[in-house]
Order: C-alpha cells, then structure tokens, then sequence
C-alpha cells in the first residue's frame, strides 16, 4: 500500500507538471496572440491617421459648429488662431506622446529598428536627409517622431524634428497631433527658425526625395530621386549646418503600388497632383486586417532598418553660390552610396545591388 501511495504521489506530481507547463504554453501563446493584434491596431490608427484623419477633423469641427456644442469648437478655432505661427517656431513636442507604449507595437510589427554609426555633437545643428521616401515613410516617423527605437538614447542631446508637408499643420487637430511628435512644416521659415533661433542640437530630418520620389517607390527598388535636391544643401550651408545621409532598407518593401510610366495619363494626373497640392495620389495596397494574404491597407510586416551616416562637415556661407551648392551636394550623394554600399549585405541586399540616384 506504501509503494502504491508513493506511485500515486508521483504520478500526481507529474500530471500536475504537465498540466502547469500546458497553461504556461497556452499562457504565452494567448500573449503572443494579443500582442500581435496591438501591433495591428496601433499600425491601422497611424495608416488611418495619415489618410484620412485631417479631412475627418475638419469636417466633425465643422458639424460641431451646426450644434449646440458650437462654442466648443468656436473657442478651439480662437485658439487655433493665436497657435498658428507655432508649427514655424519649432513646434510644441510633449515626450508624453513620444513615449506612448503603442509606438513600440508600431515598431515590434515590422519591425523597425534604428542604427547608429557615428557620435553627433550636441554643440552643432544637423540635417538629417532621409531615403528613400516610400509610401508613408514609415521609418522616419516611428525613429524620429517617437522614442520606440530609442533616437534619445543613442543620439543624447540631439532633439529631432521630422519635417512633413506644411498643409497638414493647417489641418484642426491633426496639426497638434504632429507637433506633439516633434513634426515641423518642411519650409523655409520653419527650417530657418530651428537652425538659428532655436540654440544647437537641432537635427532636422527632410525626406528629401519627397513625392516625385514615391511614385516610383516598390518593392526590390533602392532608387531615390536626389540628382536636382539641392535646396536642403543650400540651407544647411547658409546656417552651417553639418549633411548627415540616412538609408532606410526595407522602407519600399511594405507596399506594393501600380507604377504609371513616364507620359501616360495616370503619371500625368499624379504629377499634376505633386505640383499644386504638394503630394502625389498613389494606386498602393498591402496587407488585409484579418489576413496577410488579402489586400487592404495595412503595411506588410518587413523590417525596416534605418542607418544614420557620418555626418558632412558643411561651413557656414550665408549667401552660398550654386558652385558651393554643386560641390556639398556631389560630396553628399557620394556618401549616401557609400553609406548603402558598406550595409546593403548586411541587411538582405545581395553585393551586386546598386542604388539608383535619380
């Protein structure tokens, strides 16, 4: 009877091992589970946001003002207002924003993750130039408008300003939105005012192919349309401001786009767009919410790893030339393929990749 007891004691034990380590199993798989759905949702608000949400602010402001709630609304147009020269003057940043938790499901999705190369001094302004454009620019948003791959931590010091089309800063809500992630208007007063008036440590990151560069944006494509950019270089020579290039592998990688050859209608309709409005309509899809293997709007999840270079020491000449110009750009698309050549096989191009410089 002693033996059977003990038998039993054990086999207890055991079944009760199995059970434990069977909840553990379910425990992590239910995690991993909703940990992914986050990583979904927090995509979709953000892909949600860039589409639509200044339109739909506009209009529910509008509908307000037709209510009885029209004061409220009433008193946030006062406000916006007095606020509306803000987004020229640096912005209103809030770390709160920028430390969301959902910024790093954003990230955890792809992933994305940000590399360092060389030290930035805090005594010294930058412009960041960043490519290539892709759909949404989904890596320079999650990298420098928020804190989920950590550019604090490994640039300290350096306070980093993502600069978007202007038109948006004049959309209601949206425009605090932005700022509250460090976005400032891509123009010249905005740019102007970071770099002289706004002390030393500025990093301003421009996508500088910007929408022409989008419409050529696919999947297995490293071209960026840089060969005519130069007015980035001349802002950075009229405030000394030192070039640094920066490659995002993988950021043509999250959607696929209909591609509309040079002199067809659609390419003529999509350049029209560009030039009057400022951004260009692209035909895109990715992902379904439910299934990777439907389409809808969600960016397939490929990594993306943005590479920050050495940065180019610019002198400060206030009233540059176009030879000045000429020389610092050729020395800065230099380093840009440079800079994709030396990491181009460490992040899944074959050796034989060559960037394209439009």
């Amino acid at each position: 009877c002693k033996g059977n007891f003990i038998s039993f004691i054990f086999l207890s034990v055991g079944t009760g091992s199995n059970i434990l380590s069977a909840l553990q199993d379910l425990f992590w798989l239910l995690k991993s589970k909703a940990e992914k759905q986050l990583q979904i949702i927090s995509v979709l608000q953000w892909v949600l946001t860039f589409l639509i949400m200044g339109i739909a602010c506009t209009l529910i402001l509008m509908y307000i003002l037709c209510t009885d709630c029209w004061a409220i609304a009433a008193l946030y147009l006062a406000w916006l207002v007095f606020d509306w020269n803000t987004p020229k003057k640096g912005g209103r940043r809030s770390q709160w924003v920028r430390n969301w938790a959902i910024w790093r499901y954003f990230r955890d999705y792809f992933p994305i993750r940000l590399v360092k190369t060389h030290n930035l001094l805090t005594t010294k302004n930058y412009i960041f130039g960043y490519h290539p454009h892709g759909i949404m620019g989904l890596g320079a948003f999650c990298n420098f408008s928020t804190e989920a791959t950590g550019v604090s931590q490994k640039f300290p010091g350096i306070r980093p300003y993502l600069a978007t089309l202007a038109g948006n800063f004049r959309m209601p809500i949206l425009r605090d939105y932005l700022m509250s992630g460090g976005i400032c208007p891509v123009n010249r007063d905005s740019i102007d005012y970071i770099l002289s008036k706004n002390g030393s440590g500025n990093a301003i990151i421009i996508v500088v192919g910007g929408a022409a560069e989008s419409l050529n944006c696919t999947p297995g494509k490293n071209s960026v349309t840089l060969k005519n950019r130069k007015g980035f270089v001349k802002l950075a020579l009229r405030h000394g401001a030192d070039l640094v290039p920066v490659y995002s592998f993988g950021e043509n990688e999250v959607y696929k786009q209909v591609i509309f050859e040079e002199g067809s209608w659609g390419r003529w309709v999509q350049k029209k767009f560009q030039k009057h409005i400022g951004f260009a309509p692209c035909i895109f899809h990715g992902r379904g919410l439910f299934s990777s293997n439907t389409w809808g709007l969600l960016p397939y999840s490929k990594p993306i790893t943005t590479v920050v270079g050495e940065p180019i020491t610019i002198p400060k000449i206030d009233n540059p030339s176009q030879k000045d110009v000429d020389f610092y750009h050729s020395i800065y698309v230099d380093s840009l393929i440079k800079l994709f050549d030396k990491y181009k096989s460490k992040f899944g191009l074959p050796e034989t990749e060559v960037l394209e410089v439009n």
